[in-house]
């Protein structure tokens, strides 16, 4: 959340990648730095450690999310 928070204030696109176990650390940080709308995205936790297979799967899930929401922003 900071890393995409930072980003934004430099006026840098950006999309916050956040797995679901963090999402409401996600909410309190985004709030804290005065960020609520911060675009984010919602990962299935754990996503590290799961093998090549499951972070393909992850990644073809969430790129045109991503993409849609950089192109929103």
């Amino acid at each position: 959340m900071r890393d995409g928070i930072n980003l934004a204030r430099l006026g840098i696109p950006a999309v916050a990648l956040v797995t679901e176990d963090f999402w409401p650390q996600g909410d309190f940080i985004a709030n804290s730095f005065g960020m609520p709308g911060i675009p984010r995205i919602r990962l299935p936790h754990p996503v590290a450690g799961t093998g090549v297979a499951n972070l393909r799967h992850v990644a073809e899930e969430i790129a045109p999310r991503v993409l849609a929401a950089l192109a929103e922003g």
